[in-house]
């Protein structure tokens, strides 16, 4: 049977083509890719009141065809399912839910059972992670309009997702963020990375999710540790683009420390939409330009992290991070002193820390780094400082001398200690 074509229409009228004056030319065109990028809050999806896993395996650009009601392909859309070594202990039975959900639904069809992956900066580290994903997703013959659900934290979400992204130049990657930093940052972004040449994130892609699940339900298991990790990117995007997100922080950090869902749950969801707005409307969501505000505290953290062979976690990282250029903006962009002591107070009030010896031990190298954060940024040397609660400025030279006064003035604050009380 052979099946009619028609010829493709365009909603453009048709262009005069004039004779062409010389060999040099150029055509220059100016274009938009339409996405979507959407996130989900719920605590338990399997008991939620709203269709939320039926929403996430939907075409976008057939949704308004369908009312949303389900996959419009004829044949089913092959599913992997790729679960952090964290989560598969903690709590088996998501998996097991999400297992039998896929395998009810019509349109859809397993690849194969869910595969765990072991998590943290390790997985990030081991090349043969990446392959591992790539050999599983041709042997069970993915194509684009597939889909990879991953569930996990940052570094599993990284890893799962740079596989997804470069298979086939992208397979629709549904991201269940396990972890507080997770949901509250890396899960709603639209970076994915692995580490290469003892970088942190220094090869990945730009790539939107298909679909974002924050299910609060997932943190009931992390250690105290981790749990209160993530709260200091909240602390990092609320000091960007909002006071009151920020005094919400503060007022609230000994009932988000304690896991009072009331608080903790409202801090990832500002955190979360502050990181989701600033992509979606801040003009460069795949970080074209030189300035990259989100990266505030994150050029020594990244390097505490590296030196420190990953043994300090991201979210901690960040922490002792932000309390350096907090007291550096404080000599150097005029924040005032009495709100840099604040985001301190908030930072350990939250169970964070803000001292590492790896600032005393290794600062020559610390400083050094600003190099390499130049590198993975682009151009010329851009850091974004603080001038006020919601007011960042971007600078382009650091002084070494004052970041050295200001980690002497944090050691002093934080007594040298790196427990936090």
């Amino acid at each position: 049977m052979i099946e009619k074509i028609s010829p493709l229409e365009s909603s453009q009228p048709e262009e005069a083509v004039a004779p062409f004056a010389s060999d040099d030319f150029l055509i220059d065109k100016t274009f938009a890719v339409p996405y979507q990028h959407r996130v989900w809050f719920c605590d338990n999806v399997f008991e939620s009141s709203q269709d939320i896993l039926c929403s996430c395996f939907v075409d976008h650009d057939e949704e308004a065809a369908t009312g949303g009601n389900g996959a419009v392909d004829q044949d089913k859309s092959k599913v992997q399912i790729w679960v952090d070594s964290a989560v598969s202990e903690s709590n088996p039975g998501f998996a097991n839910s999400l297992t039998n959900w896929i395998e009810a639904e019509s349109g859809l069809e397993l690849a194969r059972p869910a595969e765990v992956i072991f998590g943290g900066e390790d997985c990030k580290n081991d090349p043969s992670v990446v392959q591992k994903l790539l050999a599983a997703i041709n042997e069970d013959q993915l194509d684009r309009r597939s889909y990879i659900v991953v569930v996990g934290g940052g570094a599993v979400l990284d890893v799962v997702g740079f596989a997804a992204a470069v298979a086939h130049r992208g397979i629709r990657l549904i991201r269940f963020p396990s972890t507080t930093l997770a949901q509250a940052d890396s899960g709603v972004g639209v970076k994915n990375a692995v580490n290469e040449f003892g970088k942190k994130n220094w090869k990945g892609s730009f790539a939107v999710p298909w679909a974002v699940v924050n299910d609060y339900s997932l943190l009931a298991s992390l250690p105290a540790s981790t749990f209160v990790s993530g709260f200091s990117e909240a602390v990092k995007v609320a000091l960007l683009k909002s006071r009151t997100s920020f005094e919400f922080l503060c007022d609230n950090a000994q009932q988000i420390r304690g896991r009072e869902k009331r608080f903790a749950a409202q801090a990832i969801r500002e955190s979360a939409a502050h990181h989701l707005r600033h992509i979606v409307d801040g003009g460069d969501p795949f970080e074209v330009m030189e300035a990259r505000p989100l990266d505030f505290g994150h050029w020594s953290a990244h390097k505490i992290e590296a030196i420190s062979g990953y043994s300090v976690s991201h979210g901690d990282a960040v922490s002792i991070g932000l309390a350096v250029d907090v007291l550096y903006s404080v000599s150097q962009l005029g924040l005032d002193r009495e709100s840099a002591l604040r985001v301190i107070d908030c930072l350990r009030r939250l169970g964070l820390p803000v001292w590492n010896s790896i600032l005393d031990s290794h600062r020559d190298q610390l400083l050094r780094g600003l190099e390499e954060f130049r590198q993975h940024l682009g151009g010329r040397l851009t850091v974004t400082m603080l001038a006020d609660v919601g007011k960042p400025v971007n600078v382009h030279a650091i002084d070494h001398q004052a970041v050295g006064n200001a980690i002497e003035e944090l050691r002093k604050l934080s007594g040298g200690s790196e427990r936090v009380d």
